[in-house]
């Protein structure tokens, strides 16, 4: 498994180097522009929340990106620990773009890991 970790600010000045480097692995992948679109979104929106650095760990496995969001702070963590119900908030958006959001712990703290699944394609792989 293939790993790029990414360490920046929350400024949205820096997500284009996000959407680079996710676009980069895409490519590699043969991911679909829908695969790719929903990964930056799920990315974006959570770029969106907290302050200071955040780390972004890509890792790339023969059928997914997973990617590895943090360290985020507990008001986020508990937000994404709730059922949405038919609130159109954070973990609504993550659930539709994604196929499995998960509050992870690293270093002691939490972090939200994503996970996006894709069908294997020929030509592709890591």
């Amino acid at each position: 498994m293939d790993e790029v970790t990414l360490k920046l600010p929350r400024d949205p000045s820096f997500y284009p180097v996000v959407h680079l480097v996710l676009g980069g692995l895409a490519s590699r992948m043969n991911l679909t522009w829908e695969n790719l679109q929903d990964l930056e979104v799920a990315l974006d929106s959570l770029l969106e929340r907290g302050e200071g650095d955040v780390t972004i760990a890509l890792r790339v496995r023969e059928d997914a990106i997973q990617a590895l969001v943090g360290p985020v702070d507990s008001e986020l963590e508990e937000e994404l620990g709730r059922d949405p119900g038919r609130e159109v908030g954070l973990r609504r958006i993550l659930d539709t773009v994604v196929d499995r959001v998960e509050i992870t712990e690293r270093d002691g703290q939490p972090w939200v890991d994503l996970t996006k699944r894709f069908p294997v394609t020929a030509g592709s792989g890591a």
